[in-house]
């Protein structure tokens, strides 16, 4: 997607770069008015028409894979395992360390002081997902671990002079 994207962005930036050299190398010349405006309402309106879709088509599509309705469901599916977690400076508090591999997890993440940012890492240190944890609003990660081991929780947003220390650890174990 994010090819896609730049391949996009860059025709984009080339057609506004051979539009100011069009202009630049036409601004010399004296035309009449009114044909000219003519042929740019024309344009123009077409120009609208062209973006107006390609928005609708791009919003509808990358709408697909945004995570806000899984977060906001009120109830969780059978067989999710629930962890509830509220960080702090500078540790975490969660209900549970263990969870079973290929079985989603819901976490509801929470903080009782500051802006945290929860982030689960695999046995590599690679990010897996991550979310917000902010005092007073409690958002929903749901992640299915594909791999039994030790997963590390860290704190991805500056919080204080001992954020580093602010690590946990989650123990995914074979069904």
């Amino acid at each position: 997607m994010q090819e896609i994207a730049w391949t996009i962005t860059l025709v984009l930036m080339l057609v506004i770069i051979a539009t100011f050299v069009f202009v630049v190398l036409n601004s010399g010349q004296v035309a009449e008015y009114e044909p000219v405006k003519k042929r740019f309402y024309s344009v123009r309106t077409g120009l609208f028409w062209v973006l107006a879709v390609g928005f609708v088509v791009v919003m509808l599509s990358s709408y697909q894979g945004m995570p806000y309705a899984a977060q906001h469901r009120s109830e969780n599916p059978i067989g999710t395992q629930v962890i509830d977690v509220e960080g702090f400076q500078w540790y975490w508090k969660l209900s549970s360390n263990e969870v079973k591999a290929n079985q989603p997890v819901v976490f509801n993440v929470t903080s009782g002081d500051a802006n945290h940012g929860f982030a689960i890492y695999d046995e590599s240190l690679t990010l897996l997902a991550q979310t917000q944890a902010m005092p007073g609003y409690i958002n929903k990660l749901e992640y299915v671990f594909k791999e039994p081991g030790t997963y590390k929780i860290l704190c991805l947003e500056y919080c204080g002079m001992a954020h580093h220390s602010m690590v946990s650890a989650i123990e995914v174990v074979a069904e």
